[in-house]
Parts: structure tokens; sequence; C-alpha cells
């Protein structure tokens, strides 16, 4: 597999298509933060790492809001590995003019856009979510 995180991306952007409960994910430390991140935005409900060495994985639980709508309603790979996508600490953007989030691989760790710009510090945007 070429980019682990756009798996990833892609097993959760199926699964609340298909209005799954949970979805499990080969695990890495990466894929981890980026669910963190998910769970403290408000855009997933929980997960946990399952397994242990080589078999882990991550259960995603989703979240639907009251009326069984999809809480992320877009889910997007921006830097790939073909083409990586760096920002300085002043080219962070928006999502949706402070709706969605942007995922960013910092010196720092993986962080939110937000958090980025008020430490003052780019990275590598990893994904976009709304």
């Amino acid at each position: 597999m070429t980019d682990p995180i756009a798996d990833m991306l892609t097993r959760v952007r199926n699964a609340l298509g298909a209005k799954h409960q949970k979805v499990d994910v080969p695990a890495s430390n990466l894929k981890v933060e980026v669910a963190r991140i998910l769970k403290d935005e408000g855009f997933i409900s929980n997960y946990k790492v399952i397994g242990e060495g080589a078999g882990r994985a991550i259960r995603v639980y989703l979240k639907y809001g009251p009326d069984d709508e999809k809480i992320i309603n877009r889910i997007e790979r921006v830097s790939k590995p073909g083409c990586r996508v760096y920002v300085g600490r002043d080219e962070i953007p928006n999502v949706l003019a402070g709706l969605g989030i942007n995922i960013l691989s910092t010196s720092r760790g993986v962080m939110t856009g937000r958090d980025a710009r008020r430490l003052g510090i780019g990275g590598e945007i990893l994904c976009r979510v709304h």
C-alpha cells in the first residue's frame, strides 16, 4: 500500500456512505493521531486500538446526527505521496470559514490547522475534514 492515510480516509468515507456504526482500519501511530483529532473535534464518537503487534487495528466508531445524517460531509486527502503539500505558519488555509478542520503533521506532532496557527508553526497538510 503506497498511501495508508488515504486508505484510512477511504474506509471511513465508505463506512459513512453505507451507514455503518464502526469501521476497522490497520493501525499505525500516525493513524491513531488522526483518529484522536477526529474524536477531539467531534467528527467521530470514539476510537479504540485493538490487537497487538503487526495485527493491530483501529476501530473507529462513526457519529451520526439526530436524523441519521452524516457528521462528516467530506473527508479528503490533501498531501499525497506523489505531491506533498507543505504550508508555512501564515499559509494554513481555513476550511469552510472555520466549520471544518485541516489535519497537519508538524515538527511538534499531528494537530489541527487551528492549533498549528496558534503555535506559529507550519507543516504538511494531511487531510481536510468538514
